[in-house]
């Protein structure tokens, strides 16, 4: 078995962890509600409002791998996890962060397409190649994680099992291993790398494309289409910006445990809480169909 550390010697830690529940109930009506109208709403049954749907599927989910474990571990005082339990929690906190990133990713793609190329847009952002780029993203997601995952069983753990983190991380887990974990150090920044920079940099590069577009058009209908960007610029931001801070002050220095835990679980739990409330606000169709 694992020891799942969490806060190091912090009075009221528990009511960190009240505040965190508080988060997943919102998370969960938030994104329940947003699937929800999109199921209902005729006018929504697009492409488009596919991966809407499916981010917030993977914000939930995400959201439900994550803070129920976590509520169970530091409320209730189990904080021993078994090896394979630990695994699987891995698994899918790590999954359905990466599906977050990559639906984010096809979100930019169709925003490209419809103001780069809008005549094309109806041919080439169809319902079915919307399905097809979600199939790959599971397929492409599922394999990745697996083999991070099943790369963890072949090390040892001779000394301390007792992982600094307030989830099975990977990093805190491999770092305690016995023998040779420069395999499982690869695919830590291969995952950091393909998963979190890659499609951040793709994301940039698509709307310097469309930046580029928009200073040819009128005024009038460059407003109308960066308003069509807006929720999503907003969820970029929300979801990359903070994931990156935390990468790049862990590797430039040494932050306490506890900074750290405070960090990546508010990364990990503020943005799924917070996407479907900018999706309602921010489009105007989702209000549209709200009030309908």
């Amino acid at each position: 078995t694992f020891f799942i550390n969490g806060f190091v010697n912090i009075p009221y830690a528990k009511y960190y962890y009240v505040f965190l529940s508080l988060v997943y109930a919102v998370t969960v009506f938030g994104n329940s509600f947003i699937m929800c109208i999109i199921y209902l709403a005729r006018r929504l049954h697009t492409a488009k409002y596919i991966a809407v749907f499916h981010l917030a599927f993977s914000d939930m989910c995400g959201s439900s791998a994550l803070i129920p474990k976590l509520l169970d571990m530091f409320l209730f005082e189990h904080q021993y996890i078994s090896f394979e339990d630990c695994l699987a929690n891995m698994f899918f906190v790590f999954h359905f962060m990466n599906l977050q990133s990559l639906t984010l990713l096809s979100l930019a793609y169709d925003r490209l397409i419809a103001i780069c190329f809008p005549l094309k847009y109806h041919s080439i952002i169809t319902k079915r190649a919307m399905c097809l780029i979600i199939a790959v993203m599971w397929i492409f997601s599922v394999t990745f994680f697996a083999v991070l995952v099943g790369l963890l069983t072949r090390l040892s753990f001779c000394g301390s099992t007792v992982v600094n983190s307030y989830f099975c991380d990977h990093r805190p887990i491999y770092k305690l291993s016995c023998n040779d974990n420069s395999k499982n150090v690869i695919m830590g920044r291969m995952c950091f790398g393909l998963l979190i920079c890659l499609p951040l940099v793709l994301i940039i590069i698509s709307y310097f494309c469309i930046g580029l577009v928009l200073f040819k058009i009128s005024h009038v209908d460059r407003t109308k289409a960066m308003k069509t960007c807006t929720s999503h610029l907003l969820l970029v931001a929300i979801f990359y910006i903070p994931v990156l801070s935390n990468n790049i002050a862990a590797a430039l220095t040494s932050i306490h445990t506890n900074v750290e835990i405070i960090n990546i679980s508010l990364t990990q739990t503020m943005s799924p809480m917070l996407n479907p409330i900018i999706y309602t606000l921010k489009t105007e169709e989702v209000m549209q169909s709200i009030k309908d």
